[in-house]
């Protein structure tokens, strides 16, 4: 449904965790503020406000978070950015478009992200009423009102210099725009070299909006193996190989995405911008899934058709007794258990391998002098 930038998920989460207990401008919270952009890997429930049928309100979704109750996470429990609050040592970041934020609430962050949505505002039009891009950062400046109103201006100035970002974006330009039908109307419009330069060049504007509006930290997750995903496999494979097609999208969007992370940095003056090299450790996963105790990362959980990766996750699909024993949790997106591990990688690898333009220990180090 969202996005196969799902997979990047995995390796991001732990990133951005590691990464939480960085201090960069003193505040008046305990913990610092997190703010939350981009697709379904990491909507917390602000589809559930709209009229979209890009939602996850539904059982079985939910069915291991601490409610047992559906939150709009696509996921069986936590996701990424519920993981990242726990190293953060705060509260979950409510959705934005939640009535429960208000108050002191707001001082802990916000997420804005909106399943279905992508780099490019045509990406996910078949479903209709998403938050897009551009519409997240307005209201990511409608936020920031609303705090200087409870604390002043100078003060929220700090706590959004001082937070940590997590984007996480682009996978669905390619599985919900380019390769959504054949012949789409971007794949009659650009080859695909050319179409991954477009959504670079886009995103490029993106991140820069993202720091004129204070964001001073920002964890930007590659690509994940699109091709490797239980709803590609479903569509696309014959004998369980992953789509050869949206996996060369993926090798060609990630160097390129790192390309313009540089550029920015270069061009700010600081490591503003912090690549997760999310399809590196997604690879561990679909390579070797033993190795992490799941018995399969072909098949989903959740679904129904060839590795339960055709149409969505609802009460009447196919649903597996143990969601721990599976890396996919729906036909898109990872398992809480998944999301869980690839923090726990983050937590003790440092390696820029994952991570960059500096690993963690380095990052830490330096967060801690200023």
């Amino acid at each position: 449904m969202a996005s196969s930038l799902v997979f990047s998920a995995w390796i991001v989460l732990g990133l951005f965790m590691a990464m939480g207990t960085l201090t960069f401008v003193p505040q008046a919270q305990a913990a610092r503020a997190f703010f939350v952009f981009g697709d379904s890997l990491v909507d917390n429930g602000n589809n559930n406000y709209l009229a979209t049928d890009a939602r996850a309100d539904s059982p079985p979704y939910g069915i291991d978070y601490p409610t047992r109750r559906p939150t709009g996470r696509f996921s069986n429990g936590l996701n990424i950015p519920d993981f990242i609050s726990k190293q953060l040592r705060s509260e979950s970041t409510l959705p934005y478009l939640s009535p429960e934020l208000s108050g002191q609430r707001l001082l802990v962050g916000a997420n804005f992200a909106s399943a279905g949505i992508g780099v490019l505002n045509d990406t996910g039009i078949q479903f209709v009423n998403i938050i897009r891009m551009f519409r997240q950062l307005e209201y990511f400046q409608e936020y920031q009102n609303r705090v200087a109103a409870l604390i002043g201006a100078e003060r929220t100035k700090q706590l959004v210099n001082g937070a940590l970002v997590l984007i996480t974006v682009g996978g669905n330009d390619f599985v919900n725009n380019y390769y959504l039908v054949p012949y789409s109307a971007r794949s009659r419009e650009y080859s695909l070299p050319n179409f991954v330069k477009f959504v670079i060049s886009e995103y490029k504007k993106l991140l820069a909006r993202l720091y004129e509006l204070g964001a001073r930290r920002v964890l930007v997750t590659g690509s994940g193996p699109l091709g490797c995903v239980p709803a590609e496999l479903a569509m696309r494979s014959r004998n369980g190989e992953c789509s050869a097609e949206l996996q060369r999208a993926a090798s060609l969007f990630n160097p390129q995405l790192n390309q313009i992370l540089q550029e920015l940095n270069s061009q700010f003056g600081s490591d503003v911008f912090v690549g997760v090299n999310t399809q590196a450790m997604h690879n561990d996963f679909i390579s070797n899934p033993q190795a992490y105790g799941f018995t399969t990362s072909k098949e989903a959980c959740c679904g129904q058709g060839p590795y339960n990766g055709l149409g969505l996750c609802t009460p009447a699909s196919n649903l597996c007794p143990n969601r721990d024993l599976y890396a996919f949790w729906d036909p898109f997106h990872p398992s809480e258990k998944a999301n869980g591990i690839i923090v726990e990688q983050f937590m003790t690898r440092g390696s820029t391998e994952y991570m960059y333009p500096m690993n963690l220990s380095t990052i830490m180090e330096l967060d801690s002098r200023t």
